[in-house]
C-alpha cells in the first residue's frame, strides 16, 4: 500500500468514525446487519465509561483553559479474525459504543463496506449535515452586530 493510498484510507476511516461517534442508538441499530449473521464478537477492550477534560480557548486563539469534564464511552471489538473496530463517543451509552465499534470493524471489511456506507454512514452523515445547517441558520437569525462610537479624538 502506497503512502497516498494509506492516507486516503486513513482519511476515509476518520470520516466514518466521526459519523459513527455522532450516530444515535436507533440509527446504529437500523443500519447494522443482523448480529447473528456475523462472525463471533470478541471484546478486545470491553465497553468502558470514563471522563475527559474539555479544553477551550477564548476567541479560538487565546491561551487554553479547562472548560470542564464530560463522560465518554469507548470500546474495541474484533469480529472473528477480521479487523479491529473501535469507538469513542461522548455520553454513557455502552450499547451505542459497542455497535459503533462493530460498524467500524465491518466498514474495514470489503464484504460489508459498501452496504454499510450506503445504508448507515451516508444517511447519518446527511442527517448530521442537515441538523448542522439548521443550527447555523437558527444562530444566524439571532446574530447581533455591535459597533463602537468614538467620542472625541484620541
Amino acid at each position: 500500500m502506497t503512502s497516498e493510498t494509506f492516507q486516503e484510507a486513513h482519511a476515509a476511516r476518520q470520516q466514518w468514525l466521526a459519523v459513527l461517534a455522532r450516530a444515535s442508538l436507533p440509527q446504529l441499530e437500523a443500519g447494522l446487519p443482523s448480529l447473528e449473521t456475523l462472525p463471533a464478537l470478541t471484546q478486545v477492550r470491553p465497553v468502558e465509561v470514563g471522563m475527559v477534560m474539555l479544553r477551550g480557548r477564548i476567541g479560538g486563539t487565546g491561551n487554553p483553559f479547562n472548560v470542564g469534564e464530560a463522560s465518554v464511552v469507548r470500546c474495541a471489538v474484533r469480529l472473528g479474525n477480521g479487523p479491529l473496530g473501535v469507538s469513542y463517543a461522548l455520553g454513557r451509552d455502552k450499547r451505542r459504543a459497542e455497535l459503533a465499534a462493530v460498524c467500524d470493524a465491518l466498514l474495514q471489511d470489503p464484504q460489508h463496506h459498501d452496504a454499510l456506507q450506503r445504508e448507515l454512514v451516508q444517511p447519518v452523515a446527511r442527517e448530521l449535515a442537515r441538523s448542522r445547517a439548521q443550527t447555523h441558520s437558527d444562530v444566524a437569525q439571532s446574530k447581533v452586530e455591535f459597533f463602537t462610537l468614538v467620542r472625541g479624538e484620541a
